[in-house]
């Protein structure tokens, strides 16, 4: 079975029609997702308007960018750290 991803704005509108009475079931069948997944969408997203899930999803995309930049400086500090023990072997850090 395909794999499908869904923008979070298309996941808001699937759930505002569940808000608005269409039934569950009929909304899982109709979009092609699974109970299960509709209620995690409904964890996750739920009551968010659409204005707040773009803004969610930069909140996501900088804090990916800023783990990032964190792993790259520790490594960095590890590897001078590394040298700085080897050309000095009495130091202690």
């Amino acid at each position: 079975m395909k794999r499908k991803r869904f923008s979070t704005e298309q996941i808001v509108a699937v759930l505002k029609q569940a808000e608005l009475g269409l039934p569950v079931a009929d909304l899982v069948r109709q979009v092609g997702i699974t109970e299960q997944t509709f209620y995690r969408w409904k964890r996750q997203y739920g009551g968010l308007e659409s204005d707040q899930v773009r803004e969610l999803k930069q909140v996501v995309e900088e804090n990916v960018r800023l783990k990032k930049l964190v792993a790259e400086l520790s490594l960095d500090k590890a590897v001078l750290q590394d040298v700085l023990s080897k050309k000095f072997p009495g130091r202690r850090s």
